[in-house]
């Protein structure tokens, strides 16, 4: 197949790696199954979804660096190992052992994840150069759509035959479709554009406030959603919502997710990345305070409405960082961006330890109007 043809395949072996890579967005649907099935508390079942999310963040720039030494192919089916090889050690790990859990399921599901992040959206925006916005949101619409997929699979498969032959039969999923989709993962040839276009590798970004600041900003994002989306259920049980419409949360949540990543990097096209940003951490912090207090199925309106707009930030972010720092090195360079993940997911996990349920909702509300804050600090970088 030529490559200049390659660009279709290129998002649709995207977007099928990305289906299965949610796990952060749908954890609320595994929650209580890994409770019942491992044995485990409250606090260790969160402990594996934050350490989850946080190998998440560290994975994207290791991925990222071997992205940028050897291609997203390579990267792309070392995250398809790692994820579902994750997924079938899940499988057997025993009752109450919460920490073999979290280094046998946690680590590397959570790394290889990251692996496929940025092999997909990199290799995307270098097709769509143009359009990097749309790119990135075509290719992650299908993260997006995975808490519904997560939901479906855990509570058909998981629901008749149990939690650790849900984790096997998820692994073999992820091992047929992210290995067939990394397989196709190509770079286009470089234009003589494109080898003279300036651009910051990692070690002259990380040197850069605008690096700090986008970073803080990814991190601040988090809790808005983190903070409550392993307690959704319950959180939605007490608010009034019937215990058979509990799992629309995520399906409705994923639904809004996959909207904000397909519509929010589209309209940055258009608008510029900082207005829609400022657009992502208003909504976040006018969705905290509504959420605060929205009862019965208003309460799914709310949290959909953070989903909307946490999910597409998240897309926006790595075109954001392109028209930065240069699309030479963009899939390393967002890797370290990614970092503010790592960072948000432990301070979701401490609030979520530490605070009472109102006390989580000013946190996430105090932590988007902070996100804002850094992303209009944020100026365009200059190319010495």
């Amino acid at each position: 197949m030529p490559k200049q043809n390659r660009g279709p395949y290129i998002l649709a072996a995207g977007a099928a790696a990305q289906l299965l890579t949610g796990i952060p967005a749908a954890w609320g649907v595994f929650q209580q199954p890994v409770m019942q099935g491992y044995g485990f508390s409250r606090g260790q079942a969160m402990l594996g979804f934050a350490v989850l999310v946080a190998a998440y963040g560290v994975g994207c720039a290791v991925g990222g660096l071997l992205q940028d030494a050897s291609g997203p192919r390579p990267a792309g089916l070392w995250g398809t190992v790692l994820l579902a090889g994750g997924f079938f050690a899940a499988a057997l790990v025993p009752p109450a052992n919460a920490a073999l859990f979290l280094v046998v399921y946690s680590l590397p599901a959570g790394l290889g994840s990251a692996f496929l992040a940025p092999a997909v959206l990199a290799c995307a925006q270098k097709w769509y150069q143009d359009k990097k916005g749309w790119a990135t949101g075509v290719a992650g619409v299908a993260m997006g759509l995975s808490g519904a997929f997560f939901t479906l699979f855990v509570k058909g498969v998981g629901g008749r035959w149990g939690i650790r032959v849900c984790f096997a039969a998820l692994g073999a999923v992820m091992l047929v479709v992210c290995g067939a989709g990394a397989l196709i993962l190509e770079n286009p040839p470089a234009t003589a554009k494109e080898k003279t276009q300036p651009g910051l590798d990692y070690r002259q970004m990380l040197r850069t406030p605008q690096y700090k600041l986008c970073a803080a900003a990814v991190a601040l994002s988090a809790p808005a959603v983190l903070l409550f989306s392993p307690e959704i259920f319950k959180i939605a049980a007490e608010r009034g919502l019937p215990e058979s419409a509990a799992p629309y949360s995520i399906v409705l949540g994923s639904a809004a997710s996959a909207a904000g990543r397909m519509l929010l990097p589209a309209v940055s096209d258009k608008l510029g990345r900082k207005p829609v940003l400022y657009a992502v951490y208003i909504g976040l912090a006018a969705g905290s305070a509504w959420f605060a207090f929205a009862q019965a199925w208003w309460l799914l309106a709310a949290y959909a409405l953070l989903t909307f707009f946490y999910s597409g930030g998240a897309a926006v972010q790595p075109s954001f960082n392109t028209d930065l720092f240069g699309l030479a090195h963009a899939g390393v360079n967002y890797g370290f961006i990614a970092l503010g993940m790592s960072g948000g997911s432990i301070l979701s996990y401490i609030g979520a330890q530490a605070l009472p349920l109102a006390a989580r909702h000013w946190l996430a509300g105090v932590c988007a109007a902070g996100g804002l804050v850094c992303v209009s600090l944020v100026k365009p970088v200059e190319n010495s």
